[in-house]
């Protein structure tokens, strides 16, 4: 795949991203978005909010701190949109656990954290007659938005990016379709994807006055179009963002010392599955419930030394059980 060279014309460069990125939003408009006030949603309701009347969605856990919303709320105001804000408490949470233990049948900790704060926010969506949901998908991998891209050289950082391509995929879309509704991806769409899969990683990962950013290049695309707390904000996992990263502690008070020692040996012994913590526990007790024990669908293909489950042969953690590295 020919590149960009790193030290091109990146005004131009910058004038192509945003041509194609608002083409590529004008073949997948939507009636919502999943506003956090990052970046990759941020310049997506810019370009979308154009053409339609969008509404924000976001969502942050009552008993925690939750810095999305202080942004999306920047952004909505900034661009006058209809912004709709839930504050869920515990016992939406866990049923949202439930829900997508089921549907996306993994217990890894930071995929459930992630994406049971995604289905509450779907879920609210479609309660304000939201059908089809837009979101910022596919960014990060596409333009080394994770912090531990940003130190790799320029070949290392391509091969990991590769790497990422090959496996990425998203539980947006599967909750979507579970209730009901479609998700769109812009920054999947084929031709934009293209060109940033072309870019020069030396123009994604970039120092700017000292600091060095991921998603550079989209940064300086879009650094006019939005206020610069916006463009030069800091990616903040959705567990940080919606305030469930503080899960773990909730669950730990749940269940005691002892109890936990004698489950641990008890899954590793009858399913052979290596339970890590509480949290860990307690989400591998409903997929066991809701999914069964794990089992290599494939046993002649490659398999998790902690759950048993199949692992793609590029990946480098297990999407089941979230064991990393294998």
């Amino acid at each position: 795949m020919e590149k960009t060279s790193s030290c091109g014309d990146v005004n131009g460069l910058t004038l192509k991203i945003r041509q194609m990125l608002e083409a590529s939003v004008k073949r997948n408009l939507a009636e919502g978005i999943l506003l956090s006030g990052g970046l990759d949603t941020s310049i997506l309701a810019v370009l979308a909010s154009k053409i339609v009347s969008l509404r924000g969605i976001t969502v942050a856990f009552q008993d925690s701190v939750a810095s999305d919303v202080e942004y999306a709320e920047m952004v909505a105001k900034e661009l006058n949109l209809e912004h709709i804000i839930h504050h869920f408490d515990e016992s939406e949470l866990v049923e949202a656990i439930y829900t997508t233990i089921r549907v996306m049948g993994s217990f890894d900790p930071m995929e459930i954290r992630n994406s049971s704060a995604i289905y509450i926010a779907l879920k609210v969506a479609k309660y304000n007659g939201v059908q089809s949901i837009m979101t910022g998908d596919g960014c990060d991998e596409l333009f080394a938005g994770y912090s531990f891209l940003f130190n790799l050289d320029s070949n290392r950082l391509e091969m990991e990016l590769q790497r990422l391509w090959h496996i990425m995929q998203f539980s947006s879309v599967e909750l979507s379709k579970f209730l009901g509704m479609e998700a769109k991806l812009p920054y999947l769409d084929p031709e934009f994807k293209s060109l940033a899969m072309k870019i020069h990683p030396g123009l994604k990962v970039r120092e700017e006055n000292g600091v060095k950013w991921g998603k550079w290049i989209l940064r300086k695309a879009f650094e006019e179009m939005l206020p610069k707390e916006i463009v030069w904000r800091v990616k903040t996992p959705i567990e940080m963002g919606t305030g469930t990263f503080t899960l773990p502690h909730l669950l730990n008070r749940k269940i005691s010392d002892g109890e936990f020692e004698e489950k641990k040996a008890k899954y590793l012994k009858e399913d052979k599955v290596v339970i890590r913590d509480k949290e860990h526990l307690l989400y591998y007790e409903i997929y066991r419930e809701v999914v069964g024990v794990p089992h290599p669908v494939d046993p002649k293909g490659r398999v998790c030394p902690q759950c048993n489950s199949n692992i793609p042969e590029k990946a480098t953690y297990c999407r089941v059980c979230g064991a990393y590295p294998v």
